[in-house]
């Protein structure tokens, strides 16, 4: 890290803005210099890349953390499925009186959408308490019984008027129905490569790209550092070589016409009616409302549970002491001196656009690339500050893009010599919805390697790893795929010298509505945790 100082002279900005991008080489099939790989001969059928046999001992103890209750039939009709409008909860073992410190205990029942009570669980519901006039709320807990009733859980942290609220993300049906097309699928998205010849610029061909080869001709790319493998239907005219540009392509048709009732707005993400009072919380001896707790937050803390909650539009942290940075001065200080890599999708984007309209001096590098997968850069060179940000390589929803640009994550990783000064945020989940959970843990294992060999070179650098958010609620995007994707993400990592941003708390319980890209409050409360790790303060 160069000691920034007094103001650098203007050809050190030139020197700052050219050495923003590393790039890594892609081998291809037909390419006499790279390492030689035939493509899928004529005939063959679809389907994932081989997943490596050293990793079938981590999936293995993976899978149990990912079992969720199913029916029993497959098959069920859609009038069969759980009803938001006829389920229902209620208080539980009523007190006369609620302490901040105590649970409270709600009871809830499934009904289907005829009229008749559920017998097995599944159900994939949301909780939270909250009091609007406080902007307060945490996330409750949702212990299913296996039979169609539900036990909720919400500690009290704060005195006032407290309101339960519940919502059906997704019915029992719905989620069996969201495993079995994650499983059975070797993707739900599609992605075009275009392909273009050196020397005639002009001449264009476009295919289908994905995770997995295909049933005709196959270009396949193995990238050397992670050893990820990326297939384009081979192109008519041109060669495998000449793949230039990566975009977004269709997403693909998974659902039959009555299995698109099950993802209908008016069974997603609906209320449950209940029929528990507003519930006047009083104040313990000690406060109001709890604190979090002396310890400073800094990597390898396990997260609590719950993580944290909102008290007056602030989030608590209930593992460490978190801290707020109101003021782009005190967001600048903790900065100074500091180059910061986040390495992501769109929703660690949302805290490099934050932070560079927070910071006034903080200004943007116009590299001339495509803004959604960057990289991106801004620098505040008075007081020495480098903010890079880039999405975190294939697979990757974006616009049409330099393939060169696009780098795995664990490559980045693996290009950065750490320090005092350096700190890296990342996640990646967003884009790996669509897939079956074998190629997000492949890709979780290179990273975690980088991680590891990271903090081996160079101890003193800060990791921070931003967990998924809510927001989703499609097939190609559900909030319980994401969920399933977080929980894989936090044990790969657990026990790892890293810092986790618990994104999912943050966004679950706010009284915002549910956005994969969240609004401003939200993002400025994930970014103060995540300077919190960074300053910690005594």
């Amino acid at each position: 890290m160069t000691s920034w100082g007094l103001r650098p002279a203007p050809f050190l900005y030139l020197g700052l803005i050219f050495t923003a991008g590393m790039t890594y080489r892609f081998l291809f099939v037909d390419h006499p210099r790279g390492k030689l790989m035939p493509p899928s001969p004529v005939g063959a059928k679809p389907g994932l890349t081989p997943f490596p046999e050293s990793l079938g001992p981590e999936l293995s103890a993976l899978h149990p953390l990912l079992d969720w209750p199913a029916p029993a039939d497959n098959t069920v009709a859609f009038a069969s499925s759980t009803s938001p409008e006829k389920s229902r909860y209620w208080l539980l073992q009523s007190q006369s009186s609620y302490t901040v410190g105590n649970t409270l205990l709600v009871w809830l029942e499934a009904w289907d959408h005829s009229g008749q009570p559920k017998h097995y669980g599944g159900d994939f519901f949301r909780a939270k308490l909250h009091s609007p006039e406080l902007k307060a709320s945490v996330a409750g807990t949702v212990q299913d019984h296996n039979n169609g009733t539900y036990m909720l859980a919400f500690p009290l942290l704060w005195a006032g008027a407290v309101q339960v609220s519940v919502h059906l993300i997704h019915s029992s049906e719905t989620v069996a129905l969201l495993r079995h097309i994650r499983n059975s699928h070797p993707s739900t998205v599609a992605f075009y490569g275009y392909f273009m010849d050196s020397g005639l610029q002009s001449k264009e061909e476009v295919t289908e790209c994905n995770v997995h080869p295909f049933s005709g001709p196959t270009c396949q790319y193995v990238d050397p550092g992670t050893n990820e493998s990326w297939f384009c239907a081979r192109p008519h005219h041109l060669s495998c070589s000449d793949l230039v540009h990566h975009s977004a392509g269709i997403y693909k048709n998974v659902l039959t016409p009555n299995e698109k009732n099950f993802f209908s707005r008016a069974v997603t993400d609906r209320a449950i009616p209940g029929s528990v009072p507003i519930i006047q919380v009083l104040p313990s001896p000690q406060s109001a409302a709890v604190t979090s707790p002396p310890l400073p937050c800094r990597p390898g803390l396990a997260l609590a549970s719950p993580s944290g909650f909102y008290y007056k539009d602030v989030w608590v942290s209930l593992g460490c002491s978190s801290r707020t940075f109101p003021t782009p001065d005190m967001a600048l200080s903790c900065l100074r001196g500091k180059t910061v890599h986040m390495i992501g999708d769109s929703t660690l984007r949302q805290w490099w656009e934050f932070l560079l309209a927070f910071i006034p001096s903080v200004k943007r590098m116009d590299l001339h690339v495509t803004y959604q997968s960057g990289p991106l850069l801004a620098v505040e060179p008075a007081e020495g500050l480098v903010l890079r940000w880039r999405a975190h390589g294939l697979p990757l929803r974006t616009q049409k893009t330099k393939l060169a640009d696009i780098h795995y994550l664990a490559n980045e990783l693996d290009a950065l010599g750490g320090g005092p000064d350096m700190v890296v945020a990342f996640t990646i989940w967003a884009h790996f919805s669509t897939f079956p959970v074998e190629v997000y843990v492949q890709q979780l294992h290179s990273i975690r390697q980088a991680v590891a060999k990271l903090l081996a070179r160079s101890p003193l650098t800060t990791i921070v790893i931003k967990t998924a958010n809510t927001g989703y609620k499609s097939v190609y995007g559900s909030d319980w795929l994401s969920m399933q994707l977080d929980i894989i993400l936090r044990a790969m990592f657990n026990g790892m010298r890293v810092a986790f941003v618990d994104a999912w708390a943050m966004t679950s319980c706010h009284y915002l509505p549910d956005n994969i890209h969240p609004g401003k409050v939200i993002v400025q409360n994930e970014v103060n945790s995540f300077l919190s790790y960074v300053c910690p303060g005594k």
